[in-house]
């Protein structure tokens, strides 16, 4: 006869099979829109009933776990996995550490595995947490904080976008009896999203189980804080190199030009320039024709560096790499309003997976904890945000011999 682990075990697998069906037929229905001979009849049939078979399944394995689980409870061994409204954080790491280390009250109800250590499915991270990780993000320099960034409930969705250059007046009506026309609608922009999965894997330590909940959750807060912030950032450059692009630059009136001319007036006051930290390092070199440097730091933020009173963005080398050669390297420099190019669709839905089982944590001993952050980047107003390269920019060229010259 089946024992509670295995019908968890079922009841998850069949779970992850309905995630998995749903993530396709979404995916399905999104091409289909944009092609409607993408897929036969017979195509879109098989996944619907496919789908209907899997959640048919999945709710046959909860109901024979739940069985079993009455049969079996007994009442001293009952442990409630659900967050209490009055120590949520206590709960999510006293249940954090239970899977850790292996705790039968509580692998008895999230266990996949039927070993004696067990094999844990994981938690769902508390929201006041999630919000913990994310105001730790913040205090790095992640590009997130530069992006529109959109919370999401469901797996894909669509919104409309106008452009700045696209923008059109209300109209002025000439009496109060005159008929509303509709809005000019033709430049909308249709932006569809669909949310991605990304994880990331690390190993915990047998010292950590016998830490303190402060420290297992700063622990916790900053490696997935970090996590985040390389994956997301990978994932908003990606979407930053499909900007229109911008003449080499060579002399400082070129980045005076770029500042000045390359994206629209009306969101010229919320733009920044942005380039890889060697990038940083060669423009802070060029002077003007008063011998000035062309990068100034923010008086008030000493760290942050200013250029005709526009903050410039630094991003590590890793992510923002240079073009060229190693001997000729082509700096990325990007200018305008990021949060008007890019949205970021956060599911907000993070959870934790743990094993003693996989990814060779069995023959080390060792226990391995996986992160999952679900969100989709995608580009918004193209015009918005515009990419220039430059090798090496000249300094700006003083004419005061010139000038002296015509005054004598």
């Amino acid at each position: 006869m089946a024992n509670v682990n295995d019908l968890n075990t079922a009841w998850i697998e069949a779970g992850n099979k309905v995630a998995d069906l749903q993530d396709k037929k979404q995916q399905m229905a999104t091409e289909l829109v944009a092609d409607p001979a993408k897929y036969t009849n017979e195509e879109v049939k098989k996944i619907s009933d496919d789908l209907k078979n899997a959640k048919t399944a999945r709710d046959f394995a909860k109901s024979a776990l739940d069985d079993a689980k009455e049969s079996a409870e007994v009442a001293d061994k009952t442990v409630n996995i659900v967050t209490k409204e009055a120590d949520p954080k206590k709960d999510f790491v006293d249940n954090f550490r239970g899977m850790l280390k292996g705790d039968p009250k509580i692998m008895d109800l999230v266990t996949s595995s039927t070993d004696e250590s067990g094999n844990a499915i994981g938690l769902t991270i508390p929201q006041d947490i999630e919000t913990q990780i994310h105001e730790l993000v913040r205090q790095y320099d992640a590009l997130q904080q530069y992006v529109n960034v959109e919370s999401v409930s469901t797996q894909t969705g669509s919104r409309v976008w106008e452009k700045w250059t696209d923008v059109t007046p209300l109209a002025d009506l000439d009496d109060e009896t005159a008929t509303i026309g509709d809005n000019d609608d033709p430049h909308m922009t249709l932006i569809k999203y669909a949310i991605h999965r990304y994880a990331g894997i690390t190993t915990a330590t047998n010292s950590l189980l016998k830490d303190s909940d402060q420290n297992i959750l700063a622990w916790l807060t900053q490696w997935i804080a970090r996590k985040t912030i390389v994956t997301r950032n990978n994932a908003i450059i990606a979407k930053m190199n499909a900007a229109p692009t911008k003449p080499t630059i060579a002399k400082f009136d070129d980045v005076i030009d770029m500042i000045n001319t390359s994206v629209d007036p009306a969101i010229k006051s919320t733009s920044f320039l942005m380039t890889n930290v060697s990038g940083c390092n060669e423009l802070c070199k060029v002077k003007d024709a008063l011998g000035n440097y062309l990068l100034q730091p923010n008086s008030a933020q000493p760290d942050i560096m200013m250029a005709r009173g526009k903050r410039v963005v630094m991003v590590a080398d890793k992510w923002l790499p240079n073009s060229g050669t190693a001997a000729e390297p082509v700096y990325p420099l990007y200018y305008g309003d990021l949060s008007q190019a890019v949205t970021l669709f956060d599911r907000e839905n993070m959870s934790l997976l743990t094993t003693n089982i996989g990814g060779g944590a069995f023959e080390k001993d060792q226990t391995k904890v996986r992160v999952i952050d679900r969100f989709d980047v995608e580009s918004t107003d193209s015009d918005a945000f515009v990419a220039g390269s430059f090798s090496a920019i000249a300094n700006q060229t003083a004419n005061f011999a010139a000038s002296a010259a015509s005054n004598g």
